[in-house]
């Protein structure tokens, strides 16, 4: 029996253009493509590892002809809208306390205060979880394994009564090696307020 559902956050609720953000980056950056280099940096500043100052400092220094603000607006790049029916469809699970509901996303300082800054009813979501877990606050990064065990012991949940719902399916893959039911979500074609449409069998 499934008791607690935790999310993903971008791709999720929020809408990603990773193609997108990709592109942009590689002619903002003038490269073909990303080097190691910054993909590592990048890792670093989502698990909290650098701070943001140290984050743009890195970027400055390897792309002087960028101001801070293009660089920013960059990194920034990916994040599109907010559809408000998720925000209703969390509102609706929140209200009913039939489960508990936990956040779990992969983000860094820069993309949470823009989430802040441009969603007007981003602290209405936040209040409808349990826990609200951002990689770079609790320095765990998905899918390394520590960060499901991580939630899994803080909440004291039970992997199998734990549903998990993630775009990445080498997360939703960590998390089902744990013993949690998973949802690997096609942002293409599903939406998570289908959860409980498309799932049936374990609700």
């Amino acid at each position: 029996m499934i008791k607690n559902l935790i999310f993903d956050f971008g791709d999720v609720f929020i809408n990603l253009d990773k193609a997108g953000a990709m592109q942009n980056a590689l002619q903002t950056f003038e490269v073909e493509t990303l080097p190691e280099e910054l993909v590592a940096i990048n890792t670093l500043y989502e698990q909290g590892l650098i701070s943001t100052e140290e984050f743009l400092d890195f970027y400055q220094e390897n792309f002087p002809k960028l101001t801070e603000v293009e660089i920013i607006d960059a990194w920034n790049f990916i994040l599109k809208d907010f559809p408000r029916k998720r925000l209703e469809f969390i509102q609706q699970l929140a209200a009913e306390k039939k489960y508990t509901l936990i956040l779990l996303s992969n983000t860094n300082e820069l993309h949470i205060n823009s989430i802040i800054e441009n969603v007007a009813f981003f602290e209405d979501f936040k209040k409808c979880f349990d826990a609200f877990y951002l990689s770079h606050e609790i320095q765990l990064r998905k899918p390394n394994a520590n960060i499901y065990e991580f939630v899994l012991e803080e909440n004291k949940l039970k992997a199998e009564e734990s549903f998990f719902i993630d775009d990445t399916l080498e997360n939703t893959e960590a998390a089902k090696q744990l013993g949690i039911h998973v949802w690997n979500i096609d942002e293409t074609k599903e939406d998570i307020s289908q959860l409980f449409s498309l799932h049936k069998d374990l609700f």
